[in-house]
């Protein structure tokens, strides 16, 4: 894989580091399997071989032990916090970057010079139209269907529109293909919010930022002169950088396994979308302004942490902890910071799920029982709240997620296209049906 500017993307190496002996009780017999270091994170033990040599095979519900390839994208270290992307820390790109950076870092290895920048801004920018027959995919939807279910149709639609960039062997168009989801996400997520309140679709315009342009999008009317405030449109780009990629995910990981079967880039991308919507994956920003709805007022925060202590009560506090992180969510603390700014332009004084918020982050950081359980703040925490004051209904917060993901999902599709290594995906499973039984014919069957 290439830069922008020609030269191969930094790569470490994958080096063998010793061995690991795996020793069968019942037969007695040993298999040595190779120990793997990367650059850096845990080692991992190399148990491709494992079936052909010994017969048996790795049991691991939901992969939580199995790295399924290599990647040189993003890295976490959820006990200490760290988020990089290709070894640039999330809070140095959240501070000093804007999406589109982002997007040429994640995209091509690198981030971009002035000039480069401006060369790839151009790319994006005059790829934002959508063919004009796919807005009468739109009305083919009932008027209150969720907009994720839109998404995943007109995204997986999109193949049937651009057949000069479905050919993934073709690294030419494998990257116009890239080009034109990261610019026409933002247009057919704002069709999506269109549609679904009735008013007319809005173009959208090249002298605008990314940022701003879906704003514009989403919110402008034909009507009037539509002002992009520009705190919310920086607001609205950390949005994006922070959701821009997030290593192995249950949606990487699908974007991944259908690329692994040669299909289109954009019915990958598609897939990604699906896998995004359920609500233990893409939704948790919408479960929490449901959870701070539920709650009140701060006045009753103390029973609701007591049922969340409480293991025999279904409730859970949302946006506490991660799957990930075993630390403060570094997305977390620049959000935090967003949500403040945004609720100052909005003018929005005593904003009573922001109260509710900050006492729950307060007892969060404070309470030995979250201490202990390293229940800490995650970016859901807040992104709702930042959202609900910009305007955006709840059915839309999966929406801006799948659209900052989508650099994130292409350049690890990429990535997989390119890895010679890289096999369909198969994994295995452990049994438990009938071993086999004779057939009874249907006049015998009781």
């Amino acid at each position: 894989m290439e830069s922008s500017k020609g030269r191969p993307v930094w790569r470490g190496e994958v080096k063998q580091v010793g061995t690991i002996t795996v020793t069968d009780d019942t037969t007695g017999k040993t298999v040595k399997l190779p120990l793997l270091e990367g650059e850096t994170g845990p080692r991992a033990i190399d148990v491709r071989k494992l079936y052909a040599e010994t017969g048996y095979f790795t049991f691991d519900p939901g992969f939580t032990s199995t790295a399924s390839c290599e990647s040189a994208i993003t890295y976490i270290d959820g006990d200490e916090g760290i988020l990089l992307h290709r070894g640039y820390a999330i809070q140095d790109l959240a501070e000093n970057c804007d999406y589109l950076e982002v997007c040429h870092l994640l995209l091509r290895g690198e981030l971009p010079n002035p000039q480069q920048k401006e060369d790839f801004e151009r790319t994006i920018t005059y790829h934002t139209m959508v063919h004009e027959q796919l807005s009468r995919f739109y009305s083919g939807f009932r008027r209150d269907a969720h907009p994720m279910a839109v998404m995943c149709g007109v995204t997986g639609a999109l193949s049937a529109f651009y057949h000069d960039s479905t050919d993934i062997l073709d690294p030419r168009q494998r990257m116009i293909a890239a080009h034109r989801l990261i610019a026409k996400m933002p247009t057919m997520a704002a069709m999506a919010y269109k549609y679904s309140v009735g008013q007319p679709f809005m173009y959208p315009r090249n002298d605008l930022s990314y940022a701003e342009n879906f704003l514009y999008m989403t919110f402008g009317t034909p009507c009037e002169a539509w002002k992009v405030d520009p705190v919310l449109a920086r607001a609205m780009d950390k949005i994006f950088i922070l959701h821009a990629d997030h290593e192995q995910n249950a949606s990487t990981s699908t974007v991944r396994l259908a690329g692994s079967s040669h299909a289109n880039p954009f019915a990958c991308i598609a897939s990604g979308i699906a896998a995004l919507w359920g609500p233990a994956h893409g939704g948790a920003n919408e479960a929490v302004l449901l959870m701070l709805e539920e709650i009140g007022s701060v006045e009753r925060i103390p029973e609701f942490i007591k049922r969340a202590k409480d293991k025999n009560d279904p409730f859970r506090l949302m946006g506490f902890g991660h799957r990930v992180y075993k630390n403060y969510d570094p997305r977390a603390k620049i959000m935090r910071q967003t949500c403040y700014e945004v609720l100052d332009v909005m003018g929005i004084k005593d904003e009573p799920h922001l109260a509710i918020a900050m006492e729950l982050e307060k007892i969060a950081l404070e309470d030995p029982y979250f201490v202990e359980k390293k229940l800490y703040p995650n970016v859901d925490f807040y992104s709702g709240i930042i959202l609900k004051a910009m305007g955006f209904p709840t059915s839309m917060f999966t929406v801006l997620f799948a659209l900052a993901r989508t650099v994130g999902w292409i350049s690890q599709w990429q990535e997989m296209i390119e890895d010679p290594q890289q096999k369909i995906g198969r994994p295995r499973q452990l049994y438990t049906g009938n071993p086999g039984r004779a057939f009874v014919p249907l006049n015998k069957r009781g």
